[in-house]
């Protein structure tokens, strides 16, 4: 089933949704623990607190969006997204979707319109995918590859744009100039 997407920006009242987002993404982890739920929560609180610090101190640009999905006429937060705009690139530093959302093809969907994004802008776009993170067979499928060594457990890797494409939005920024 295809989707509309659609973005926004986080507002202040996003806290309670994008905290049981990153929640989401550690709840595996987390088992393994064999800490009560109280403890989970602390933890996880913590985490995305250190995560939002760190994205806001290197990156206080960045755009940070809530992804939606179109059902009817309502639209459902189902996932968030951290882009950075470089001057050669742009470079997501997060993209995450609720897990009942998950092989959806809303991600790749996701994926596509950056990809379409960048070419536009003439830009590469980047990602770094951590080791064993399935995500990684969409970024191949997707043209993405490796660059450079692995920083730590996390694999830099990017996708350029179709030289054809980028020559057809440029002309076509041309047309529309004249």
């Amino acid at each position: 089933m295809a989707y509309k997407l659609g973005y926004r920006s986080v507002v202040v009242g996003d806290d309670g949704f994008l905290l049981h987002l990153y929640s989401s993404t550690r709840a595996a982890e987390l088992a393994l623990t064999g800490w009560d739920a109280a403890a989970c929560q602390a933890f996880v609180q913590m985490q995305f607190e250190a995560q939002a610090a760190h994205y806001q101190r290197h990156w206080p640009d960045a755009e940070h969006s809530i992804v939606q999905v179109q059902h009817g006429a309502a639209w459902s937060d189902v996932g968030r997204l951290w882009l950075h705009q470089r001057h050669n690139s742009l470079h997501v530093l997060d993209i995450t979707l609720l897990p009942v959302w998950c092989g959806r093809g809303i991600g790749g969907a996701a994926l596509r319109a950056l990809q379409d994004r960048a070419a536009r802008q003439r830009l590469n776009l980047s990602i770094q995918v951590e080791q064993g993170n399935p995500a990684r067979r969409l970024y191949e499928r997707l043209g993405f590859v490796p660059v450079g060594a692995q920083q730590g457990i996390h694999q830099p890797m990017q996708w350029q744009q179709d030289l054809d494409k980028a020559a057809f939005f440029l002309s076509e920024a041309l047309s529309e100039q004249t």
